[in-house]
C-alpha cells in the first residue's frame, strides 16, 4: 500500500536536478526575510531546470513561506513583489531590487500582491 510520503517523494523526484540541491547552498537563504538573501534565492532559482516543477509543487502543497521556483511565497501565496520594513525610499537602493523571474503562463492566476 502506498503512503502519502511514498507518493510525494515520487511525484517530487525532480528536487535531485534542482540548482538549490546541487550547489550545495544554505537552505536558510530560501527562506529569510532579508531582501538580499531573497535576491540570491531567486537568482538561483532563474537558472534551475526544475524552476517550473519546483513552483507548481509549492503551490500544490500551499507552502506557507520562502522563495520556490524563483518566486516569493507568504501564507501560502505567491507575491508579485517584496519591499524592505519601514518607509519604501524615493529612490530604490540597488539590495531592494530582485531579480524578475518569469512565471510560467499556466501559473500567473496565482499571483498575489504584497
Amino acid at each position: 500500500m502506498e503512503t502519502l510520503t511514498t507518493i510525494t517523494f515520487e511525484a517530487e523526484l525532480w528536487r535531485n536536478d534542482a540548482a538549490c540541491a546541487r550547489l550545495g547552498v544554505p537552505t536558510g537563504v530560501f527562506f529569510s526575510d532579508h531582501l538580499g538573501d531573497i535576491a540570491q534565492a531567486k537568482r538561483i532559482c532563474a537558472d534551475c531546470p526544475t524552476m517550473v516543477a519546483c513552483l507548481e509543487a509549492a503551490l500544490t502543497r500551499n507552502e506557507p513561506w520562502g522563495v520556490w521556483g524563483g518566486q516569493l511565497f507568504r501564507n501560502g501565496k505567491m507575491l508579485a513583489n517584496k519591499r524592505r520594513r519601514g518607509r519604501p525610499s524615493k529612490v530604490p537602493r540597488p539590495e531592494e531590487q530582485l531579480p524578475e523571474v518569469p512565471i510560467p503562463l499556466h501559473l500567473l492566476s496565482e499571483l498575489r500582491s504584497a
